[in-house]
């Protein structure tokens, strides 16, 4: 398992794989691609926006966009494994490394309709932070009615 941080060599592997997570969420959002086929990436990987790539054995498995909003607090903005490597909780170590890594304190959003997405992080952030999490039903000025998660390192024992 391999953690890299986008930049200007590897931005065009983001914005692939990046494709087939806009894809599966298009329907919820109401997104479609450009007359190119193409899915726009928002947020962009620029300013407080970081984004990251996992590799497992050389091959690229998944991303994550985290915006800081403020020092040490961060939003994950996109997430997204690969079908084919969807097993093994390869998503759930993936994240749970940039948690440790990151400290601070977290939000993670799902847009109503992604249920598959809420029970995902229900189970990552419940044992990352051993239940001392708090989830709400949240009106996001983007997204319109989300569940979310937030946590902090500060509270976890």
């Amino acid at each position: 398992m391999n953690i890299v941080k986008v930049d200007a060599n590897n931005h065009h592997v983001y914005a692939n794989l990046y494709q087939g997570y806009a894809a599966e969420f298009s329907k919820m959002i109401d997104d479609k691609p450009n007359q190119d086929g193409l899915f726009e990436i928002y947020p962009k990987i620029e300013a407080n926006v970081t984004g990251y790539l996992l590799y497992l054995e050389s091959v690229p498995a998944a991303l994550t966009a985290i915006e800081e909003k403020s020092v040490n607090e961060y939003e994950i903005c996109d997430f997204y494994v690969l079908p084919y490597f969807r097993k093994n909780k390869v998503g759930k170590k993936f994240i749970s490394q940039l948690f440790e890594h990151l400290r601070g304190t977290w939000e993670i959003k799902q847009v109503a309709g992604a249920n598959h997405a809420v029970h995902f992080w229900r189970d990552v952030v419940s044992d990352y932070t051993a239940d001392q999490f708090v989830e709400d039903i949240y009106h996001d000025h983007k997204w319109g009615t989300v569940t979310r998660q937030r946590f902090t390192h500060d509270a976890l024992a």
